[in-house]
Formats: C-alpha cells, structure tokens, sequence
C-alpha cells in the first residue's frame, strides 16, 4: 500500500484506502501497547493524516476497535471452519483439530486475537461484529452437537452447555500459554499438548473420551 514501508514502519499516509491504513495502524499499537494502550489520535498519527481524516470511515475509536475485532471474528471462523473439515476424518479428530486451531490463531494473530477478546468494546459497538463473534461460536457448537450425537438420548449433555465449557478451557489456554507476545506465560508443555490433555479429561466424564 502506498504510504506504507514494509516490514510495518510509516512514513505518512498519501493515497490509497485509508479505512485499510487505520487498520493496519492500529494492528501495530496493538501488538506494541495493547488495545487499550492507545488513543485515536496516535492511530491518526502514525498514518500520517489530519486528525479529522479518519472520522470519514470510524465515528470513534470503538468504531474501528469493533471493525479490527470483526475482522478478526471472520478469520477466526475460517480457521475453526478448516479445523472442523465437516467432521472429517470422524467427529472426535474433528473436534481436535478445531481446538489447535483455536491455539494456532491466537499464536499468530495475537494482535486480533487481542483486539476480539480484550478491547472491552461495548456489547453493541457492531452489529456486523456480534454476527462475526456468533459465526465463529457456532463452528465449537457444531463439533460438539457431532460429539454428542454419539452418546444415548437421555445421556447428552446440552450442546450449548458444552461449547461453553470447551470454549473457556480453549481460550484460557490459548490466552495464558499459546500466545506469540509479551502476554504468554510459560508452562512445562506446549500449549496443544495441554489443550489435549484437558480435552480428553473432559471428553471422558461425558462417556465420549477415544475407546
């Protein structure tokens, strides 16, 4: 893009879309100070334009927080999409995969991955971001309604129920253990082999751990 050095460094903003130059921007300070760690006006600044410019295309700065984290919702949904592969090779392998998928993402995006989970954006900063956030939850719910269609009737948990314990035990290890920044804190395993090993944990106490 021009204005745009690589490797992330700016020297101003001239042409181009700007909305995309805002993003980036804020990606950067993102992954520096945290998404709380800045003001809009430092976004504006590192872009190189008039303080007025960005108002164009976000109201505020929770308008583009919200749009970074929207953006961040999609990706995710992508990435959980190809770990689930339809329930292929079979349900439980599936489910694995959408796990590692969920570390592999906050990995390498911790700044999204930050932007998603701890801009504290008002609840109803986005309508298009609480669609993006539903679609990438709806992904863990149908991996773990496959699961569960495998147990007798009267013994499945509910659905929801259990893709919100998973989702909590998957995002407190890819939050603590399996992030790429200065956020990570260290553990005796990687951070997979520790997902696993609460996966199956838990999966066993349902009747639904590998036979």
């Amino acid at each position: 893009m021009s204005g745009l050095k690589r490797g992330g460094s700016r020297r101003g903003y001239h042409h181009g879309n700007l909305s995309e130059a805002l993003v980036q921007a804020a990606l950067d300070l993102i992954a520096k100070h945290g998404p709380a760690g800045f003001s809009f006006a430092e976004v504006t600044r590192a872009v190189g334009v008039s303080p007025a410019a960005p108002y164009r295309h976000y109201k505020d700065r929770d308008a583009l927080m919200a749009d970074i984290a929207r953006r961040g919702f999609e990706m995710f949904s992508v990435r959980l999409l190809q770990g689930w592969n339809e329930g292929q090779p079979d349900a439980l392998s599936a489910f694995k995969a959408v796990g590692q998928a969920y570390l592999a993402f906050a990995r390498e995006e911790p700044a999204y991955f930050a932007a998603m989970f701890e801009a504290r954006l008002p609840k109803d900063a986005s309508r298009e971001l609480s669609q993006a956030t539903d679609n990438a939850f709806a992904v863990l719910r149908q991996a773990c309604e496959a699961l569960i269609a495998q147990l007798p009737a009267g013994k499945r948990p509910p659905a929801l129920m259990m893709a919100l314990h998973v989702w909590a035990m998957a995002h407190g290890i890819a939050a603590l253990f399996g992030r790429s920044d200065s956020a990570r804190r260290n553990v005796p395993m990687s951070p997979e082999d520790l997902l696993e090993a609460n996966m199956l944990i838990y999966l066993d106490g349902l009747g639904l751990g590998p036979n």
